[in-house]
C-alpha cells in the first residue's frame, strides 16, 4: 500500500469532517426523525422483525418478576406460619410459572433469533436495491463509493447505522417493560413503615429521608449509563480511523488472500505489499492508536466509573432494605422481592438511558445511510415505448456530442455527429483514452451527454422508456463479469434456461468444444465459490462465455468492446470468421485495439483525443496515409502480416 493513498484518504477524511456535522451537534429531533426513519425501513423490509423483539422483549421481561413475588411469599411463609397447603401452593406455583414462562421464553426468543439471522442479509438487499435502481453515472461516482464504503465499515466496526436500531429497539422494550415490574414489586417499600419501638431507625419513616434516598439512588441510577454512554462516544469520534483501519486490513488479509485473481501478483510482490512495517503504520487498534489511548485514557475511564458508580447503587439498595426489614417493616421473603426489584429497576433505567444514548450516538450514522438511499435519480426515465417508433428499424444518431465525466476538467467525448443505420455494422478504433468506451457507454444511456443530443430515430433516447430503451443493446463490456453459478445461467442471466439456445451461442462463441468436455454441461458451476466441483475457465473461455451471454439476449443492437482481447490469434481468427454468421442482420459496433478484426466491417469510426477523427470503409482509410488509421494501421502490420499468412 503506498502511502500516497493513505495521505489522499486522510485529504478525503478531512473534507468529510468539514462537510459533516460535528457529532455533539446532533439534536433530539434529528435523533427521533432519523430512527423512527430507521424504523420503517426494517417494518417495510421485514415486518416479523421488530414484531418477534417486541413480543419476546416483554415477555422476557416480565419473566423473572413473577418468580421474584412468588419466591418472596414462600419465604414469608416459612418464615411466619409454615402452613403445609400454602408452602406447597407457593411451591408449586413457583416451578408451574418458571417452566411455562421458560418455554415461552424459549420459543419466543427462537422466532426473533430467526428474524434476527436475515438482519445483515436485509440490511444488504436495502442497499443493493438502491445500488440498481441508481443511475449507472452516481453508481460510478466516488462520492457514492465513499458513502457505500462508510456504511459497511460502521456496521463492521460497531454495528452502527440501521444494524444499531434494532438492538436498539431491543434493549428498549426490555428496559421499559423492567422497570415498569419493578416499579410495581418495590411501591410498598417506601410506604411500609419501620415500628416505633426500632429505636434510631425511625428516622427511616420520615418523608424527608425517603426522598432523600430516593434522589440518590435516581442519582447514581442515572450517572452509571451516561458514563457508559459518554465512554461509547469515543467510537463515533474515532469512526473515520475506525473505518480506515478497517479497509485496509479488508484489503490487506481479506481482499489480498480471498481473491484468486489476485494470488499470483500477491505471491510475487507480497514482501513488500503484506509487510509487518506497513501493517503496524496503519494499524488504528495496536496501542499507539488514538482508539486505543482512549481507552487507557478518558473511554475506559468513563466505563470503568460507571461499573462503579453501578456498584454503589447495589450496595446502597442493600442497605436501604436491610434496615427497614431490621427496622421490622417487613419480614425475610420482601428482602429478596425489594432487592432483586430495585436492583432490576436501577439495570432497566439504565439501560434505557444507555439505549437512549446509543440511539444519540447512531444518529451521524444514519446520517451516512439516509445521504446515501436518499440520492435522487436525475436521468429521465422517459415514458415513450420504443416499440412505437421501431417499425422501421433502427436509427441511431449522435448530434454534436460532447460528455465530460463527474468532477472532471477535460472532456471525454467532444463534438462527435455521426449516424448508424440497422444491420449496419461498424467498428470504432482508436489509441487508449480515445473515448471508444465512452462513445458505448452513451450509446447504451449509462451516461446522459453533457452537450448535444443522441436521436433515436429521429427522437431524443431520453425520452424512451429506460428499461425499454435498454433492452435494445447486447453488450460485451471489455471489463465483463461471469458469475460463480451454473454455465448456463451465465449465458441465460437468469434462473432459468432455454438449454437448446444456450447451447447453441456456446457453440457459436466457439465454446463447443469446451462444452462438450464439462462435466455437467450447462448445469457445471463455474469457479469453486459455492461449488466444490466447480471449474475453473480461462480468460479466453470467459470471452467466448460472456459473447454467448450477448448471442443469448438476441437484441438487436450488440455491441462487443474488445470481444477477443483474450483470445489468441487463431481463435479470433475463428470467432469473426463466424462473426457475420452469428449477428445476421442485427445492427453491431466493434470496438478494438486489434484493427485486422475490423476488416469485415463495412464502417470503421476512429476516435483520437475524443474526437471521431475519421470514418470510412478499411480500403479507404489504410490509404490515407494522414490520417490516424493509417498510422495505427501500420504500427501493427507486422501482426497482421503473419496473420494474413496464417488465414490463408
Amino acid at each position: 500500500m503506498k502511502p500516497g493513498i493513505i495521505i489522499k484518504f486522510n485529504i478525503i477524511m478531512q473534507k468529510r469532517k468539514q462537510d459533516i456535522p460535528n457529532k455533539s451537534q446532533v439534536s433530539f429531533k434529528e435523533t427521533v426523525q432519523l430512527s423512527l426513519r430507521g424504523f420503517r425501513v426494517w417494518r417495510r423490509e421485514n415486518p416479523g422483525l421488530l414484531l418477534s423483539v417486541l413480543i419476546c422483549g416483554i415477555v422476557s421481561a416480565l419473566a423473572p418478576y413473577a418468580d421474584i413475588w412468588l419466591l418472596a411469599r414462600l419465604l414469608d411463609e416459612i418464615a411466619g406460619g409454615r402452613d403445609p397447603q400454602m408452602l406447597t401452593a407457593y411451591a408449586m406455583a413457583l416451578l408451574g410459572t418458571s417452566a411455562i414462562f421458560s418455554l415461552l421464553c424459549a420459543g419466543l426468543t427462537r422466532w426473533k433469533n430467526v428474524q434476527l439471522a436475515y438482519l445483515w442479509h436485509t440490511q444488504n438487499k436495502v442497499f443493493i436495491e438502491k445500488l440498481l435502481s441508481m443511475d449507472f453515472a452516481d453508481v460510478d461516482d466516488s462520492h457514492v463509493q465513499e458513502l457505500r464504503s462508510r456504511i459497511w465499515q460502521n456496521t463492521d466496526s460497531g454495528g452502527w447505522g440501521l444494524y444499531k436500531l434494532i438492538y436498539s429497539f431491543d434493549a428498549v422494550i426490555r428496559s421499559v417493560m423492567c422497570m415498569i415490574s419493578a416499579i410495581l414489586l418495590t411501591a410498598s417499600l417506601f410506604r411500609l413503615p419501620v415500628t416505633t419501638d426500632s429505636g434510631g431507625l425511625t428516622i427511616l419513616n420520615h418523608p424527608v429521608f425517603i426522598l432523600l434516598m430516593i434522589a440518590v439512588m435516581s442519582g447514581v441510577t442515572f450517572a452509571a449509563p451516561l458514563l457508559s454512554v459518554k465512554a461509547n462516544f469515543y467510537w463515533v469520534k474515532y469512526a473515520d480511523e475506525n473505518q480506515l483501519g478497517n479497509r485496509l486490513f479488508g484489503f490487506w488479509l481479506g481482499d489480498l488472500g480471498n481473491d484468486r485473481s489476485k494470488a499470483l501478483d500477491v505471491r510475487i510482490y507480497r514482501q513488500d505489499i503484506l509487510s509487518r512495517n506497513n501493517l503496524k503504520k496503519y494499524n488504528p487498534f495496536i496501542p499507539t492508536s488514538k482508539l486505543a489511548k482512549a481507552s487507557r485514557g478518558a473511554m475506559g475511564g468513563y466505563q470503568a466509573l460507571s461499573g462503579a458508580v453501578s456498584q454503589l447503587f447495589v450496595g446502597a439498595a442493600y442497605i436501604f432494605v436491610c434496615l427497614k426489614a431490621l427496622g421490622g417493616a417487613f419480614g425475610v421473603g420482601s428482602i429478596v422481592q425489594y432487592v432483586s426489584a430495585v436492583t432490576a429497576l436501577s439495570g432497566g433505567l439504565s439501560m434505557l438511558i444507555e439505549a437512549l444514548g446509543d440511539l444519540r450516538n447512531n444518529t451521524s450514522f444514519l446520517r451516512t445511510v439516509f445521504e446515501f438511499l436518499d440520492m435522487p435519480n436525475k436521468m429521465d426515465q422517459g415514458d415513450m415505448a420504443v416499440g412505437q417508433n421501431s417499425c422501421k428499424g433502427f436509427a441511431i444518431e449522435f448530434c454534436n456530442v460532447s460528455f465530460r465525466y463527474p468532477g472532471q476538467e477535460n472532456y471525454a467525448l467532444r463534438n462527435v455527429s455521426m449516424t448508424f443505420h440497422a444491420g449496419q455494422k461498424m467498428a470504432v478504433v482508436g489509441r487508449n483514452g480515445s473515448g471508444k468506451t465512452t462513445f458505448i457507454k452513451l450509446l447504451c444511456r449509462l451516461y446522459d451527454p453533457t452537450e448535444g443530443k443522441i436521436l433515436l430515430n429521429g427522437i431524443d433516447i431520453r425520452k424512451y422508456n429506460y428499461y425499454e430503451y435498454m433492452q435494445l443493446f447486447s453488450v460485451v463490456f471489455q471489463d465483463f463479469k461471469l458469475l460463480s453459478f451454473g454455465l448456463g445461467q451465465n449465458v441465460a442471466g437468469a434462473m432459468s434456461i432455454d438449454s437448446a439456445k444456450a447451447e447453441q451461442c456456446l457453440r457459436d462463441a466457439g465454446f463447443g468444444m469446451r462444452l462438450v468436455k464439462l462435466p455437467h454441461g450447462l448445469s457445471t458451476a463455474l469457479y469453486k465459490n459455492f461449488d466444490e466441483n466447480g471449474v475453473d475457465i480461462s480468460g479466453g473461455e470467459a470471452q467466448k462465455i460472456a459473447l454467448a451471454r450477448a448471442l443469448y439476449k438476441d437484441a438487436p443492437l450488440m455491441i462487443l468492446d474488445e470481444p477477443t482481447a483474450a483470445l489468441d490469434p487463431v481463435a479470433e481468427f475463428e470467432v469473426y470468421n463466424r462473426m457475420n454468421d452469428m449477428i445476421g442482420n442485427k445492427t453491431a459496433v466493434f470496438i478494438s485495439h486489434r484493427l485486422s478484426s475490423c476488416r469485415f466491417c463495412q464502417d470503421i469510426a476512429v476516435f483520437h483525443g475524443g474526437r471521431l477523427v475519421q470514418r470510412g470503409s478499411h480500403d479507404a482509410l489504410v490509404h490515407d496515409k494522414s490520417g490516424m488509421y493509417y498510422k495505427l494501421w501500420n504500427a501493427q502490420a507486422q501482426y497482421y502480416e503473419s496473420e494474413n499468412e496464417s488465414s490463408r
